[in-house]
């Protein structure tokens, strides 16, 4: 576990990315301090920009392959400028944007017997769930819970995310959860 002023170092370190590839030439924010070796322990990560509330950029990596401080900074850069559902992020929006660092646990795979059987397996705001069905591939973090509560409705989004219908029966299809340790900017 990661305290508050670990938090606001992640943040900080997100932020920067974004503003040194916004301005390559410009001076980067300082930090405070040199890094923490807790930076270099391997992490897979997901960034969060939001603007006014709404989605602005969300990507991320499932498994840990990289040290933390460099996972974080690439899906920083990424959720800002690589996110297919939206325009690259401009200088003039970065003030208004809020960053949210999630750390996720290692992902688990879900045994279930059917789609009623998931369901019943599937928590609620706590659970991350990874879906996979032949080249099909979804996830959503935790707190995609806070807009689809009921566990039939965030299954049925996530199996569209993956490029299915919502009816596909879940059969056949592999599961995994993980949970996440997360850090939100506060608006100013």
């Amino acid at each position: 576990m990661h305290d508050a002023e670990q938090g606001r170092l992640l943040l900080a370190l997100a932020r920067r990315a974004i503003a040194r590839a916004l301005d390559p030439d410009g001076e980067p924010p300082p930090l405070a301090g040199p890094l923490p070796d807790w930076l270099m322990t391997r992490c897979a990560t997901f960034v969060t920009l939001t603007k006014g509330g709404v989605l602005r950029g969300c990507i991320g990596t499932l498994e840990a392959h990289r040290p933390l401080l460099e996972d974080l900074e690439a899906n920083a850069r990424a959720a800002a400028f690589n996110d297919p559902r939206f325009p690259p992020l401009s200088a003039a929006e970065l003030p208004a944007v809020r960053v949210e660092v999630s750390l996720l646990t290692p992902a688990r795979p879900l045994d279930f017997r059917d789609e009623a059987d998931l369901l019943a397996r599937l928590r609620p705001g706590v659970d991350g769930v990874i879906l996979e069905q032949g080249w099909h591939r979804a996830t959503f973090l935790p707190q995609v819970w806070e807009q689809l509560p009921e566990p039939g409705e965030f299954l049925a989004h996530l199996k569209r995310k993956a490029g299915l219908s919502p009816d596909t029966p879940a059969t056949g299809m592999r599961i995994a959860v993980y949970a996440v340790e997360k850090f939100r900017e506060q608006p100013s």
